[in-house]
């Protein structure tokens, strides 16, 4: 357990090793560990259940190194050094055994900082690595594990540039795991031709990161490189079309050059001119999908991926929208990875900084089992915690449960025909059937389900009644929409709403769900240049009368292709299918689901160039919807007649911050 300080430092409680036997069932890797398949886990042999913190940290090795990347970003005629700094027990190496290795690669050690404090790396006046940012190395390093941080090429004390998903981001981690498996080189510094090898290392590596981090987890997975058994992707990437774009509909009003010139080192901007202007060239603002972002796409090579996946997403995440673990997750269910998943209701949010205690401990079993192949029978546990409210978590033994299946629900006219507030059913509306609205840029989702039981002329609603069961969706939905607009360039936004009473995380406020606390407990051991100890969190709450709990968004321009828009012809209908983020959320009784479809989402996509009038057909107009039990639970739940829990009231939605303008950085204020 950690130790707990009131707004002070303490290190972490030394730890007693009473006897010879228990240091070596620590040391001695179980018979089958190294056996073990990267993608079936298959039987492991009998040994200890958990890795003590036997090992000195401060007395552990620190020491940096430059892998050679074979390749030349920067055009310099070099070969790409990066900067890789290692902090790792020193007494396995002494006694002849060798050890896993937990990485963390980031573009944000020296421009932005990461986790809740923003922390840095830190050097001594000789250049050795001091502090490494957040609590991996003081945590798994006395527990066996090497930690390695390594800078993205273009960024802190590595060479070559910053190409935001691409190659050379990618190449910077997938070099440092082909090293420590003996198949590439490294120098002891930047530029000179001494060889440093990685005899320490037994060559398994588990990759972890939240946003951008955890996306370059994903990237180094999907090339299938041997010796990465696991990755730990946290509010990440999965394409990164899909996070400055939604089918077309910018998401921000910059692209990725922005994003490399930001994280990029002084030096790094001085030579990487080239690359930030094809990072300009090759991703137009158009929103067309171009072969720059079908290279930065990861889910299209999931079957590559050999390693196991546990995967941590804030289903309120506006930073990195839950399309990008939808799409991973689904993927790699298709190529039986194995798999585990935490979602929370906060937006872009650490884990550490909402279930602290829990989420060690389960990293601590995810290790153990994939890095030194220990049966703590982890992988047999339920795959997936949800949490329903604010600290109230429920488990699946697969998700989405196998259960859930889609069902097709329709918007009809509601009753007496008052527009903008209709049905949500099974059954089509009449041939003819629409509604219209005007896309008004000053609104958003919040103003939107605000309005929802009365007319307003920036949206369509349709809503059931309140429910008589309890109703889950688990998934990815989809909405097609039939429009015709009056101009040729025309948003659109497709939301699903929970009307009724709740008490939710404020995933909007400047937290995102969390309070950051002064007190701090501490997790592992410290030095006087590196702490354990961080801030505690708790639950940032809001009591709301109507939740949003998924949202999708589409340039009409691409209704014939995904990744190409074109001008459109008014008068004329067009038909679009408009994916919306995975979530999983429970409608209670007495509570309704309801759909809007709208223009621009203020703050969270760009307006067209135009102001559009839309006008909806509702006969061709439907949405796909996972629900556990599928058709017939929608048909159950809102069957007969039950009270409403919640008065509609025509009033902006209460409790919930409205959604702040979206971050351009993947991690944005708290990476």
């Amino acid at each position: 357990m950690p130790t707990r300080t009131r707004g002070t430092r303490l290190t972490y409680r030394s730890l007693v090793v009473a006897a010879v036997a228990a240091l070596m069932a620590v040391l001695l890797l179980p018979v089958g560990a190294q056996g073990a398949s990267p993608r079936k886990s298959g039987p492991v042999a009998s040994g200890p259940l958990e890795s003590s913190p036997v090992y000195s940290y401060e007395n552990a090795v620190r020491e940096s190194v430059w892998v050679d990347t074979g390749l030349d970003g920067d055009g310099n005629g070099r070969s790409d050094r990066v900067a890789v700094d290692i902090v790792r027990p020193g007494e396995p190496a002494q006694q002849g055994r060798k050890i896993p290795v937990i990485m963390d690669a980031s573009p944000y050690y020296s421009c932005c900082g990461r986790g809740n404090e923003s922390q840095l790396k830190t050097y001594d006046a000789d250049g050795r690595p001091v502090r490494f940012p957040l609590y991996y190395d003081n945590y798994f390093v006395p527990r066996g594990y090497a930690f390695v941080a390594v800078d993205l090429a273009g960024t802190n004390r590595s060479d070559g540039c910053v190409d935001v998903g691409g190659r050379s981001d990618v190449q910077s981690a997938k070099a440092v795991i082909d090293w420590l498996n003996g198949r590439a080189r490294a120098y002891t510094t930047r530029t000179g031709g001494e060889r440093a090898t990685a005899g320490w290392s037994d060559g398994r590596t588990g990759m972890i990161g939240k946003s951008y981090d955890g996306t370059i987890a994903n990237g180094v997975a999907a090339t299938g490189v041997d010796g990465l058994r696991t990755i730990v992707p946290i509010g990440a990437i999965s394409s990164w079309y899909d996070y400055y774009f939604a089918q077309g509909a910018p998401l921000y009003d910059s692209g990725p050059d922005w994003l490399s010139g930001y994280v990029e080192s002084p030096g790094a901007r001085d030579r990487c001119a080239a690359v930030q202007q094809q990072l300009v060239d090759q991703a137009p603002r158009t929103g067309d999908l171009t072969k720059l972002w079908n290279d930065r796409d990861y889910v299209k090579d999931a079957r590559k991926v050999r390693a196991s996946v546990f995967a941590v997403h804030g289903m309120q995440d506006l930073n990195v929208r839950t399309k990008h673990l939808g799409q991973w997750w689904d993927a790699l269910a298709d190529q039986g990875v194995e798999r585990k998943i935490w979602l929370s209701q906060t937006g872009h949010v650490d884990p550490f900084d909402y279930r602290r205690a829990e989420w060690v401990k389960t990293l601590h079993r995810w290790f153990d089992h994939y890095l030194l192949g220990y049966d703590n029978g982890i992988d047999r546990e339920p795959m997936a915690d949800v949490e329903r409210h604010p600290d109230q978590w429920s488990t699946d033994r697969v998700w989405p449960p196998r259960t859930t299946h889609t069902a097709t629900v329709r918007p009809g006219p509601g009753p007496g025909d008052a527009p903008g507030v209709g049905s949500l059913g099974l059954k089509p509306a009449r041939p003819g059937a629409t509604e219209t609205f005007t896309d008004d840029p000053a609104q958003s989702e919040t103003e939107w389900a605000a309005d929802l039981d009365r007319a307003t002329s920036a949206k369509t609603g349709f809503r059931t009644a309140p429910l008589t069961q309890d109703l889950r969706l688990a998934g990815s939905s989809t909405v097609t929409v039939t429009a015709t607009p009056t101009t040729s360039t025309a948003h659109l936004s497709a939301v699903l709403v929970d009307i009724g009473p709740d008490t939710i995380r404020d995933y909007g406020s400047s937290g995102e769900g969390i309070t950051t606390l002064t007190d701090r407990t501490c997790w592992g051991a410290s030095t006087a240049g590196d702490s354990s100890c961080f801030k505690e969190t708790r639950a940032e709450a809001a009591d709301v009368d109507r939740t949003v709990l998924s949202r999708g968004w589409a340039d009409l321009g691409t209704y014939a292709s995904a990744g190409h828009g074109r001008p459109l012809t008014p008068g004329r209908a067009y038909t679009i299918t408009i994916d919306l983020a995975a979530t999983d959320h429970v409608v209670p009784a007495g509570h309704r689901l309801a759909l809007i479809v709208a223009g621009t989402d203020r703050d969270l996509i760009d307006p067209p160039d135009s102001t559009p009038t839309l006008t909806l057909d509702l006969a061709r107009t439907s949405a796909k919807l996972p629900f556990t039990g599928g058709t017939g639970a929608f048909v159950r739940a809102t069957a007969g007649s039950a009270p409403a829990t919640a008065t509609p009231r025509a009033v902006h939605s209460e409790g919930v911050t409205p959604p702040r303008p979206a971050h351009r950085i993947p991690g944005g204020s708290r990476s």
